[in-house]
């Protein structure tokens, strides 16, 4: 899977996809980095990616992750999305903050949400988590998934490395 600098998507193109897959795929792992400066990761539910590319959430404010990302000087935090039945990859770095906004709670607020925040909207400690990108990148089949599992196919059997079965994209933002 490897590529040439003619290969990479970049651009609106790539910022396009890159809100298109994040907004399908849903969950995605949040890292911080803990007081001892391990990496922890941990399930999120996207919300939204927004027309300026900011990313939101919804999470208590007494969470491990809103204290480890506010710890952080410059509040750096990875997301990592995967698809693996559709062979589709998302990486952001990025940078959180919490955000107090009711319109905006209420814009992005769904009752299968409910299953975390039991009283919903007024849920106690409930706030927006935004995740404004610095850099992202995505790996997706170039001509759909199933030619991409005929070409990684074909790579074991011949012991090759798989031809054109990957488009990817980078965004700095």
């Amino acid at each position: 899977m490897t590529h040439t600098e003619e290969d990479l998507v970049t651009g609106p193109e790539a910022i396009a996809r890159v809100k298109e897959l994040v907004e399908d795929i849903d969950f995605t792992m949040l890292t911080t980095r803990d007081a001892a400066g391990n990496l922890v990761s941990r399930p999120m539910s996207t919300r939204q990616m927004d027309d300026a590319g900011d990313i939101w959430f919804f999470t208590l404010a007494g969470t491990g992750k809103v204290a480890e990302a506010q710890a952080d000087p410059q509040h750096d935090v990875g997301l990592s999305y995967l698809d693996s039945k559709g062979h589709r990859y998302v990486s952001v770095a990025g940078r959180a903050e919490v955000v107090r906004d009711e319109a905006k709670m209420k814009e992005l607020y769904s009752p299968s949400l409910d299953i975390w925040f039991e009283d919903g909207l007024d849920t106690p400690g409930i706030v927006l988590l935004r995740v404004t990108p610095v850099e992202c990148e995505f790996w997706e089949p170039r001509h759909g998934k199933l030619v991409a599992a005929a070409g990684m196919l074909k790579a074991l059997v011949t012991k090759d490395t798989p031809d054109d079965t990957m488009s990817h994209g980078k965004v700095t933002c």
